[in-house]
């Protein structure tokens, strides 16, 4: 259990995160009929009209639950989009009810587990197939909504990044050519990305199961225990390797969320299958630091992004 200290710490980090008011996008587009199927875009704010801008897709955490939907790293899109990039901000379907009302306190259970639900239930993490359908349809689409919505973009220069449970999805997506042969999410050849930035991911299922993060959201995310074994093969970042995609994760060693073993697990299954895989770790940095506009792990992460996407 981490020390009352500790705690508070993890709460401001959490506060300032969430403080930042929703930013609305340029533009959203469908990629689907469910409500959920839409990709939020916001085009670069600082870079010549003349000159297309890099892509950068964004998948949002909430441990794959309903209640926190993209609305919550709005900011960071924006932030991202003030430093000229062009941004996708991606919606999926998620596990659960209790959608976040904005301006709602958080309640530190975004990704803690609690879920919110008021009546001490945690709501289920992620629904099987759909999370995992929508991200595979909404990043075969992109290349056709950007031409229409967002002409700045260039998506021959994507990344990827996520946050927590999106740097899951972030990383399974850049996975998609490594899936079991029967997959139906499989491509028959890697994504044409510049890279994949995760930020704070759930990245071994393993791992993450033996520290109970998120309250089980892996393992609910999966089915329960009666599927997890066998839909591990066709979810698990850490067994989709090597994917030959730059990829790189940030880490605050400060963690209580996403504790810093389940990155560095991950890292060392890539390395193992022969691929390097990055691993920055910043120093008294807790979980929602790296997708606050105010924090300096947030410009960290950025020049990550910059690193691969220019």
């Amino acid at each position: 259990m981490p020390d009352d200290a500790a705690a508070a710490r993890a709460a401001a980090e959490e506060e300032s995160a969430f403080s930042h008011p929703p930013v609305d996008p340029d533009i959203s587009s469908a990629y689907g009929d469910h409500p959920d199927q839409v990709v939020d875009f916001y085009a670069p704010r600082s870079i010549a009209q003349d000159t297309p801008a890099p892509l950068v897709v964004v998948l949002h955490g909430g441990a794959w639950r309903a209640r926190y939907d993209r609305a919550h790293i709005t900011p960071f899109a924006d932030y991202l989009a003030r430093r000229g990039f062009a941004v996708a901000n991606v919606e999926y379907r998620r596990g659960g009810e209790h959608p976040l009302i904005p301006g709602q306190s958080t309640g530190a259970d975004a990704d803690a587990g609690d879920g919110g639900s008021g009546d001490g239930a945690t709501p289920a993490a992620g629904r099987w197939p759909e999370t995992f359908d929508d991200v595979a349809a909404a990043l075969d689409a992109l290349p056709d909504l950007v031409r229409t919505a967002l002409p700045q973009a260039d998506p021959r220069r994507m990344v990827l990044t996520g946050h927590s449970a999106g740097g899951h999805l972030a990383l399974w997506a850049a996975a998609r050519h490594v899936l079991p042969a029967d997959a139906p999410w499989r491509t028959a050849g890697p994504a044409l990305l510049r890279g994949v930035v995760a930020l704070a991911p759930i990245a071994d299922f393993e791992v993450a199961e033996k520290l109970d993060v998120c309250g089980n959201a892996s393992l609910q995310l999966l089915g329960g225990h009666g599927t997890f074994a066998e839909r591990r093969p066709y979810a698990d970042p850490a067994l989709l390797l090597p994917t030959g995609i730059a990829t790189t994760l940030v880490q605050g060693r400060t963690d209580l969320v996403v504790p810093q073993a389940v990155a560095e697990s991950y890292a060392d299954a890539a390395a193992k299958a022969g691929e390097v895989a990055g691993l920055t770790l910043l120093e008294d940095v807790g979980h929602f630091p790296l997708i606050d506009p105010a924090a300096d792990a947030c410009a960290v992460v950025a020049e990550e992004i910059a690193q691969l996407a220019w």
